[in-house]
């Protein structure tokens, strides 16, 4: 199958290692990668934070970029809600029936990265070797908007060498909420607090998620407190071998405070 990888700006910006691993993952599949060089953001940040006019040229973009594509994979289950949820709503309000109809086409083509392996293909085991204890955040959009369930955990579930270990109260947020972090810091810094301790209570030596955003909140509290925990892109576990891990060493040995340097 020939898929298109959209990026999204997060990880183009933040988080590069994130896409070189799926598709790492998708080419050992058998799968064509590409990549549309126009593509830009989802549009996420500016619908929810109020500038919804200036999102609105984002979805057309998006469109054009991906509408030929026999398949659209996402490492961000953020994005992917955003587009289920808001893209009919925001091609109403540009009011072009020929967009709708082109939003309507490609949205079934759509999938979270995780979602596409396991919804898509059928697959639980792609070939994945990563010897360290793990834990899995579930973030709220993968969890509650798109339904991602148990897929997730059955990909890590398949990794061989892993020792997963689940977390207490999996279904709470760890309080990123994009700018809800920064408008209601108090708040969120408490939520945090609590994933952190039951991330460390695990014992894991990595917290996993799929989403770069929530990562990179949590990450920050584990950075702070030294804990020597890592945190990695489900994607990166996913795209490990046993000939990657020979001659490599996990992120937390690098400086010792988890951090991917």
């Amino acid at each position: 199958m020939k898929v298109a990888l959209f990026i999204t700006c997060y990880n183009d910006t933040l988080f590069p290692a994130t896409g070189k691993a799926v598709v790492e993952v998708l080419e050992r599949l058998g799968h064509t990668v590409e990549f549309p060089p126009g593509q830009t953001c989802c549009g996420q940040m500016h619908w929810n934070t109020g500038y919804q006019d200036e999102a609105l040229p984002l979805l057309e973009r998006f469109v054009t970029q991906f509408e030929h594509c026999e398949a659209v994979v996402i490492p961000s289950s953020s994005c992917v809600a955003m587009m289920r949820d808001h893209y009919i709503l925001m091609a109403e309000k540009i009011g072009d029936p020929v967009l709708m109809e082109r939003v309507k086409a490609l949205l079934p083509r759509v999938w979270e990265f995780s979602e596409f392996l396991t919804k898509k293909l059928g697959l639980t085991d792609v070939g994945a070797y990563y010897p360290h204890r793990v834990t899995y955040h579930a973030s709220c959009h993968g969890l509650r908007s798109l339904d991602l369930g148990d897929g997730p955990m059955s990909l890590l579930r398949s990794v061989k060498g892993i020792d997963l270990v689940e977390i207490a109260n999996l279904e709470r947020c760890c309080g990123f909420g994009g700018t809800f972090a920064v408008k209601n810091a108090d708040v969120s810094g408490a939520m945090l607090a609590e994933k952190t301790l039951a991330i460390l209570d695990t014992g894991a030596e990595t917290c996993a998620a799929a989403d770069n955003s929530c990562l990179m909140h949590i990450q920050g509290a584990l950075h702070r407190q030294r804990t020597g925990v890592a945190t990695m892109h489900l994607a990166e576990i996913l795209a490990g071998t046993e000939e990657t891990h020979q001659c490599s060493i996990h992120p937390k040995a690098i400086d010792g405070t988890g951090v991917r340097v």
